[in-house]
């Protein structure tokens, strides 16, 4: 897998509604005609250059590391941390991480980093060709999920999360990783058997957004070496690369001292130590080392501006700043710096965000980072997604910002919130800090790798935090912050699906009339209260009844409201809450376009009494969110909170259910956006298929299909009301509490809130919603076409099956027949054939609608293939209705799936959704409490016969997406 977040952080072309943290990281110069800014003073200290081979960042630096994590070190210099850690328990995540990636190639093993990451999984001294995956999978790994690798411009991780953590399972990973480090054959015929495999991988990868990233890079880091180094590489140098030159890059990169071993789990840590130690202390690095990359210098440039056309992007843009990165590693006076600059930051996003809330907005959605990248250049970006062609407005709003916080700075009213809210997020860190996830602290540290940054805890972090901005003023937090903008440019870059007429002069022409327009200086906001602290006279509950053996408690209030609480000790300090309310996609009309695609407008437009802004505002120092979803039988208002913030969160979603805001500006952002979703989706295969197979498996029901181009013009925040507010007024209400909390506070809460609304008389959903219709079994594929790249297909096959509750043990043999099939897919396509990166299979099974599930298949594949991989498809079908399974293949296709389930139960994440609408229907609860032993008990008998049962070659249908004009 590619590892290109932070390739795609620097050149992003737009940003998404939710939130705008997928925008690039840049910084700044002198700008004509306005206050020249001088270069910042850099703190002084270590830098990462300076770090010797074996040498930890920590122990150079002032800031101390977390004392929970054990630092060691081998004599070859391989290093290894180590952490205990038993949430979840009997679990352990490892990760093997080198200091190489995509930049140390050579001119002509551009790829081959990314390849190797391949090969890392075909062959090794002791373990044969494809067989990795097959042990690590008899062990409980599920393939991707459990099992997986990535290669970024800088560095290459490889990723197993151990289901358990007993000798044979432990001692089995390690000995994997230590083939991977320095035992692969990389042999000739697997090289050639990998090379379609990473070849779908670069197909898959390429999209306009990618596209449009890469060269964003190229302008913004002109000259330099990582736009030259994009991971995927060149396609001719994957077609023809022999091996000896994969093998010359594992040679030279792959070595004990640019490895890391990092080990955090439910293990005894002296014993995990010592096993690191005789696994990994026979390696020896073979040949010359490899040099570090010369990233290149930084380009000197004044205002500079680019246009990139692009067909399906999203029209947006960015001023941008580029400086000479320090390089420095952490220390106690870079973390002052850059929480000064964080604070600004944080202010100026917030203004920004006001702005895309406006009644007629400059722009979608907006924001400003700033970072170093790969060690050739720091950043510091404003970036806005645009409105259709308004990029005008927008590249004005966007220097507006800037100007007006370089010459005015921040208030002390917005440093105090800022601060606020950051500390209330680090508070709830050190409340979660004994439950921290495995997972998360496994990436924490790798995280801290390749940015020389120091491994602390959240009680450090708490306690860093409220040294530095003690007493802190707006005064000081400006001036860092004004230091942002000082490097080469303003670079003015406008990614558009369509020319610009003029092109880089015209944009430049724009951004100086802009900068003719004098900056105020920034109001400050009114005084608001919350209104929504009371709901009337506190409910009482009717009747109270426990459900033993799932630790949960059922609750019902005299209005009528039920209440679900599971107290748990998963996650200190978290507390998840959905509101179900009516009857979701059974209240919806089956023959008009569904108007939930408009949805996020319900959120955005607040409350009738405050807006979304002020809401923010008021209740900032708390931990809440709110979101609208829809399910197939509720409607659903869900938040994440902390104990001491449930009250808060519940008055929010009880505010939503009786009172939204219904503001129309919020609605008229989501449908600009909405406006150009066609250009973008239908670029791709993936966009295709998104946008048009959930209504083609509902056979042109309308609660399921995407809305057309004539659908988003015509759209008004009426026809959204008008599904949606009768059932959240009016449905029946059901509040899942799941996470710290006690059954008493869980009920006192929704007394206060749920429980004290009017009692709804609630209407049962009518009996024919629950009939909703597939499409019948065809050898004749409906065809699709998208406007990508002439070599991209993608076809989707599908076997109708059966409802969950039907005949609940064959829906577990149904699927672990999918997990069969995926196995089979895998060996079959990626393995032997080559022939694409990531086929699945999967079913589902619906708890809502009657006798309606499927089990299917996804493959992307050249268009010349989509027939003989049909054809392959069609053979693994039939030879699982001839002839039973092997043990080891199920073995292997149950133990992950068991795995993957028993891990999730140890979530909160689990239960909330696994007791949704437990109360009124008791089969969810017999589900859940018997799946694992459904699973355990299917038998190969039982995978044939469902095969025999779905996979007739007369039961199939499929869709198939070519380029327009195949």
């Amino acid at each position: 897998m590619i590892r290109a977040s932070r390739l795609m952080l620097l050149a992003a072309a737009g940003l998404s509604l939710a939130a705008c943290s997928a925008l690039p990281k840049l910084s700044l110069p002198s700008i004509p005609g306005s206050e020249s800014i001088a270069a910042p003073a850099q703190p002084a200290g270590p830098t990462l250059a300076s770090l010797k081979p074996g040498q930890w960042a920590h122990e150079v630096s002032d800031v101390a590391p977390d004392p929970r994590v054990r630092f060691g070190v081998l004599p070859s210099g391989m290093r290894y941390a180590l952490m205990k850690n038993a949430t979840p328990p009997q679990q352990a995540a490892l990760r093997l991480w080198f200091d190489t990636g995509s930049m140390m190639e050579a001119d002509d093993q551009q790829g081959l980093a990314h390849f190797l990451e391949h090969m890392a999984f075909n062959g090794s001294k002791n373990v044969p060709e494809g067989e990795m995956i097959k042990i690590l999978e008899r062990h409980g790994l599920a393939f991707g999920a459990d099992t997986n690798a990535s290669t970024g411009l800088d560095e290459t991780i490889y990723q197993l999360d151990l289901p358990k953590t007993d000798d044979a399972t432990v001692d089995t990973s390690l000995m994997l990783l230590r083939e991977a480090a320095g035992e692969l054959t990389i042999a000739a015929e697997a090289v050639d058997r990998e090379r379609g495999v990473v070849l779908s991988e670069e197909r898959t990868r390429d999209s306009p957004g990618y596209r449009v990233a890469i060269k964003s890079m190229d302008f913004q880091m002109e000259g330099q070496l990582p736009p030259k180094r994009i991971p995927i590489g060149k396609t001719e140098v994957l077609k023809t690369a022999p091996a000896q030159r994969l093998r010359d890059y594992y040679e030279a990169y792959y070595r004990p001292e640019r490895a890391v071993l990092v080990a955090v789990g439910d293990f005894d840590l002296n014993a995990m130590e010592a096993k690191i130690k005789a696994r990994f202390g026979d390696w020896t690095a073979k040949g010359a080392a490899g040099a570090n990359p010369d990233v290149g210098k930084l380009a000197r440039r004044g205002e500079t501006a680019k246009v990139i056309v692009e067909p399906g992007a999203a029209l947006a843009v960015q001023l941008s700043w580029a400086g000479t990165p320090d390089g420095l590693i952490e220390t106690k006076a870079t973390d002052l710096r850059d929480t000064l600059k964080n604070l600004g930051f944080a202010v100026l996003n917030r203004r920004m965000q006001a702005l895309s809330r406006a009644a007629d907005p400059p722009f979608i959605a907006g924001g400003a980072f700033t970072g170093d990248q790969y060690g050739a250049v720091r950043m510091t970006t404003l970036g806005a997604t645009a409105q259709p062609g308004r990029w005008r407005e927008a590249l004005a709003a966007l220097d507006q910002e800037q100007r007006r916080v370089v010459q005015f700075g921040v208030r002390q009213d917005e440093l105090d919130r800022e601060i606020a809210s950051m500390r209330a997020s680090l508070v709830a860190a050190v409340s979660g800090e004994a439950t921290q996830r495995t997972t998360a602290l496994a990436g924490g540290i790798v995280g801290t790798l390749g940015d020389g940054e120091t491994v602390t805890s959240p009680s450090q972090n708490l306690a860093g935090f409220d040294e530095i901005v003690k007493g802190l003023t707006a005064d000081r937090v400006s001036a860092t912050l004004k230091t942002a903008f000082a490097g080469q440019g303003p670079l003015i870059l406008i990614p558009s699906p369509s020319n610009i007429e003029g092109g880089e002069k015209t944009v430049l022409a724009a951004y100086a009339d802009a900068r003719k327009v004098a900056v105020l200086v920034p109001a400050a906001p009114g005084v608001t209260a919350w209104p929504y602290a009371s709901f009337g006279p506190i409910g009482k509950v009717a009747e109270q009844k426990d459900v033993a053996d799932l630790d949960t408690v059922f609750v019902r209030f005299e209005n009528g409201v039920r209440l679900t609480v599971k107290p748990t000790k998963f996650r200190d300090d978290q507390v998840l809450i959905k509101a179900r309310i009516g009857h979701g996609l059974l209240n919806l009309p089956s023959g008009a376009q569904s108007p939930l695609w408009s949805s996020s407008a319900f959120i955005e437009g607040g409350l009738k009494q405050i807006s979304a802004q002020d809401m923010e505002r008021v209740l900032n120092g708390k931990i809440w969110n709110a979101a609208l979803g829809v399910e197939d039988d509720a409607f659903t208002l869900s938040g994440r909170t902390r104990p001491e913030d449930v009250g808060t969160e519940l008055q929010v979603l009880a505010g939503f259910a009786m009172e939204p805001g219904w503001r129309p500006e919020a609605f008229s952002r989501i449908k600009t956006y909405y406006g150009t979703i066609h250009d973008q989706l239908e670029t791709t295969t993936g966009g295709v298929i998104g946008r048009d197979l959930s209504g083609l498996l509902h056979n042109g029901d309308k609660r399921w299909t995407f809305p057309s181009r004539a659908d988003i013009a015509a759209a008004s925040l009426d026809s959204l009301k008008a599904v949606v507010t009768d059932p959240l007024g009016k449905g029946e209400i059901e509040v899942v509490v799941v996470g710290d909390i006690t059954v008493d506070k869980a009920v006192a809460a929704v007394a206060e809130t749920f429980g004290a609304l009017p009692p709804r008389p609630g209407v049962a959903a009518p009996v024919a919603a629950r009939q909703v219709p597939f499409p019948a079994p065809s050898r004749t594929p409906v065809v699709l076409t998208h406007k990508g790249r002439a070599d991209q297909a993608q076809l989707f096959m599908t076997w109708r099956t059966d409802d969950l509750f039907s005949d609940l043990q064959r829906s577990r043999d149904t699927s672990v027949l999918a997990q069969v099939m995926q196995l089979r897919l895998t060996d079959e396509l990626r393995e032997k054939q080559g022939a694409t990166y990531s086929p699945s299979a999967g079913a589902t099974h619906s708890v809502v609608f009657t006798d309606w599930g499927y089990l299917s298949v996804s493959v992307e594949v050249p268009p010349e293939q989509l027939d003989a991989v049909a054809a392959s498809i069609r053979q693994i079908a039939a030879d699982l209705r001839d002839k039973p399974v092997t043990a080891d293949e199920l073995d292997r296709a149950k133990k992950p799936r068991i795995d993957q389930i028993e891990k999730s139960r140890v979530t909160n994440e689990y239960w909330l959704g696994n007791l949704s609408g437990a109360q009124t229907d008791p089969r969810i609860l017999d589900s859940t409490r018997s799946v694992i032993a459904g699973l355990e008990r299917v038998k190969a008998a039982d995978v044939q016969k469902a095969a025999r049962t779905f996979l007739g070659d007369d039961k199939s249908w499929s869709v198939l997406v070519k380029p327009e004009g195949e």
